[in-house]
């Protein structure tokens, strides 16, 4: 079984997903209420692709019969093979679940952290669980994406991986195993674009819609950097920059001043309604 802490937008795409590929699902939030409303998101989701036709009835049978939902503790571990942390990119919320995880679990519980940008061996030192934390990333949305990014850091054994693998072909995932490093490698290449995308907005080179379509009609890209980074968030994206800053010192990584003022002032995207973008309730693009 898989667990999936933290009923989010990582987490519900996952549990989705996983539960539409066959897996069986136990989706934790911080009490039962928090995860229970989690998945009575999945299910709206799940009832708006029966009516689109995606999905078939029976489908969606099948995946909401293989979804739990628990509050994270003891007992919600108890036959759980695989955990993934899908918690907000805050190391003071990873870290004690973490650790909480591990020692809860059975010994041979496979610990997956869901961060895209944080390095996984800073993560097992502080919940002293290093040589059994791998980075799972995933992209959202979970279902339309067909990757996973597998990061790796010292001490883990070569069996663990092949687990992680496993799980990712059970996902019907491309596995790519990169080494630990901060940002891994998707995260580094997508966010040098960003962030250069912001810097061009700012100087006023362009407008946000034209230096999207030089990417989207220029090089094939599906989504501009400048949406895709409403999308994922412009707080998200700026957590992410000044951790990479941080720990290597590169001026590619140095969140532009636009980035600040626009956090600041809660226009963080697609969640909020404007960003770089406006956008409608039911997350698309005015």
């Amino acid at each position: 079984m898989l667990a999936v802490l933290g009923p989010g937008s990582l987490g519900l795409s996952t549990a989705q997903w996983a539960a539409e590929c066959g897996l069986e699902v136990r989706l934790l939030g911080r009490d039962l209420f928090h995860a229970r409303r989690g998945l009575q998101e999945l299910e709206r989701r799940w009832e708006a692709a029966q009516r689109k036709g995606t999905l078939s009835l029976l489908a969606v049978k099948n995946a909401r019969s293989r979804v739990q939902a628990s509050a994270f503790g003891p007992e919600a571990l108890q036959g759980v093979s695989t955990l993934l942390e899908a918690l907000p990119e805050e190391p003071h919320l990873k870290v004690p679940a973490l650790s909480a995880a591990a020692g809860w679990g059975e010994p041979d519980l496979l610990l997956l952290s869901g961060t895209s940008a944080l390095p996984i061996l800073g993560l097992a030192e502080a919940a002293e669980i290093q040589g059994r934390l791998l980075g799972f990333h995933l992209f959202v949305p979970v279902p339309r994406m067909a990757v996973v990014e597998v990061a790796v850091p010292p001490g883990v054994p070569s069996a663990l991986v092949d687990r992680v693998r496993t799980l990712g072909l059970s996902l019907r995932k491309r596995v790519v195993v990169v080494k630990d490093q901060p940002g891994f490698a998707a995260a580094r290449m997508a966010l040098v674009q960003g962030l250069e995308a912001v810097r061009l907005l700012e100087a006023g080179i362009a407008s946000a819609e034209d230096l999207d379509a030089l990417m989207t009609l220029g090089y094939g890209h599906p989504v501009g950097p400048l949406e895709l980074t409403d999308r994922i968030g412009l707080d998200l994206r700026l957590r992410i920059a000044e951790g990479l800053f941080r720990a290597s010192g590169d001026p590619r990584f140095e969140p532009p001043a636009l980035l600040w003022k626009m956090v600041a002032q809660g226009q963080i995207g697609r969640r909020a309604g404007i960003g770089f973008y406006t956008w409608d309730p039911d997350g698309r693009r005015l």
